[in-house]
């Protein structure tokens, strides 16, 4: 990736090989993905990463591992994509994030989404963010509006990576333009 971002506890920086093993431990925790599609296996996890960096080589952003200086190596990835589908709301750049349960709960997420979203706006000069999710996960649901991000329910859509009638399918959409910050 080039670059790193740092708040006050944690350094979400470039993947390395190593992180993958520990990301394959961290999506076997059937709480960390119950609400996001799956990467089901090692290849999977190795694949994302990879799409990640090229993300990363083509845009100039993508999601970080995301560490915890001198505890652990790897606690989840946070970042920022180009969304791969204009079915919903258009082109759109999102803010995301998993993290290990066990690292749930301490502001991490909101603290490194912050940091993914200032470096969205003044680095990238991207006007615009958005997150998604379903509308039942509180919890991301809560750091969205920590991020002051914003919904519309006109806004909210149906995921097309989910069939009809599955519980994942229905999404509520946040928002965050750059003058909020």
């Amino acid at each position: 990736m080039g670059i790193a971002l740092r708040t006050p506890r944690l350094l979400l920086r470039e993947w390395r090989e190593e992180d993958i093993d520990r990301f394959v431990s961290l999506l076997a925790d059937p709480e960390v993905t119950a609400m996001l599609p799956p990467l089901p296996d090692r290849a999977a996890c190795a694949a994302w990463i990879a799409r990640m960096r090229a993300h990363n080589d083509t845009h100039g952003f993508a999601y970080w591992a995301v560490e915890l200086p001198e505890e652990a190596p790897l606690v989840g990835a946070i970042g920022l994509t180009r969304v791969n589908f204009r079915d919903a709301f258009g082109e759109a750049v999102e803010i995301g994030w998993r993290l290990a349960r066990s690292y749930w709960g301490r502001g991490y997420a909101t603290e490194a989404a912050r940091a993914a979203i200032d470096d969205g706006f003044y680095r990238l000069d991207i006007p615009e963010i958005v997150a998604f999710t379903v509308p039942f996960n509180r919890a991301s649901r809560a750091v969205m509006e920590r991020l002051e991000m914003t919904r519309d329910p006109a806004d909210d859509f149906d995921f097309h990576r989910f069939e009809e009638g599955h519980p994942l399918r229905r999404h509520v959409l946040y928002r965050i333009r750059r003058e909020v910050l």
